[in-house]
C-alpha cells in the first residue's frame, strides 16, 4: 500500500459524494479566512520567503522516501510553512501546493482536494505551528534563551504531530463517509502508525530547513519574529 496516494494525498472515490462536497465547503472558507489573515504576517522582506517555501514544499512533495516495505511517505510541509512564515501564509502555501498537483499533476484526485486541503493545509499547519508555539514557548520559560539547536527540536516536535494529526483527520473523513471496505479500526491502526514513520522523516527534513534559515536570517523566521526573542546564534 503506497501511503503517497493511498492515504494522505487521498484519491477519487475513497469517501462519499456528501463528504468529499462538505470538506470543499470547510476547506474554501478556511482558505479565504487564511488570504484575509495572512496580510497581518507578511511584508516586503517576507513576502519572497513565502514565495521560497512554497516552491521548496512542492519539490519534496514530489519525492517518496520509503518508510515500510511497500510503504512510502514524502514531506506535507504543514510545521516546516508555519514555522517560517506563520500558520495563516503557511496554510495557503501548502493548499496552493496541493491545487497544483490535483489539476495539472493529477496527484489526489480532484473531488478529494477538499479533503487533502483540510488534512494537510489546515489541519496539519494548525497542529504543526500550534506544537511549535507552545514548545518553543516552554523552552524560552525554562532556560530565557532558545538556541538553534532547540529551534531544531521545536520543528521536529511540530513536524511529526502535525503530519499525524493530518493522517487522523482522513480518519476522520473515512468515518463519516469512507467507501472503503476496510474497517474504521484497522484505518485509523494503519494511518496512525506509518505517520509516526512519515512524521519522523518529516521532522528530520522539517528541522534541518529551519535551523539554516534561523543561522542564515532569524529576522525572517515567523516563529521567533512573532515571540520577541531570537534564538541565540552560536558563533
Amino acid at each position: 500500500m503506497n501511503v503517497h496516494y493511498q492515504a494522505m494525498h487521498m484519491s477519487d472515490g475513497i469517501v462519499n459524494a456528501p463528504v468529499s462536497v462538505l470538506f470543499a465547503a470547510i476547506a474554501l472558507s478556511a482558505l479565504g479566512l487564511c488570504a484575509w489573515r495572512a496580510r497581518e504576517e507578511l511584508d516586503e522582506r517576507t513576502v519572497p520567503l513565502a514565495g521560497l517555501v512554497a516552491a521548496f514544499v512542492f519539490a519534496v512533495q514530489m519525492v517518496n522516501f520509503p518508510i515500510l516495505p511497500g510503504v512510502s511517505g514524502h514531506l506535507l510541509g504543514g510545521a516546516l510553512a508555519a514555522i517560517l512564515v506563520g500558520p495563516f501564509t503557511g496554510a495557503l502555501c501548502v493548499g496552493i501546493v496541493l491545487v497544483v498537483q490535483s489539476l495539472l499533476f493529477a496527484d489526489g484526485g480532484v473531488t478529494a482536494l477538499g479533503t487533502n486541503i483540510t488534512n494537510m493545509a489546515l489541519i496539519g499547519v494548525a497542529a504543526g505551528y500550534g506544537t511549535a508555539l507552545l514548545s518553543y514557548r516552554m523552552v524560552r520559560r525554562i532556560r530565557g534563551e532558545v538556541s538553534v539547536p532547540a529551534v531544531g527540536v521545536v520543528a521536529f516536535c511540530s513536524a511529526v504531530v502535525g503530519t499525524v494529526c493530518a493522517a487522523m483527520g482522513f480518519v476522520l473523513e473515512y468515518s463519516l463517509g469512507g467507501a472503503g471496505s476496510s474497517s474504521l479500526g484497522t484505518v485509523a491502526a494503519y494511518m496512525f502508525g506509518t505517520h509516526v514513520l512519515i512524521g519522523i522523516g518529516e521532522g528530520i527534513i522539517t528541522a534541518l530547513t529551519v535551523v539554516a534559515v534561523v543561522r542564515a536570517r532569524p529576522d525572517l523566521v515567523y516563529l521567533l519574529r512573532t515571540n520577541r526573542i531570537a534564538a541565540g546564534v552560536p558563533a
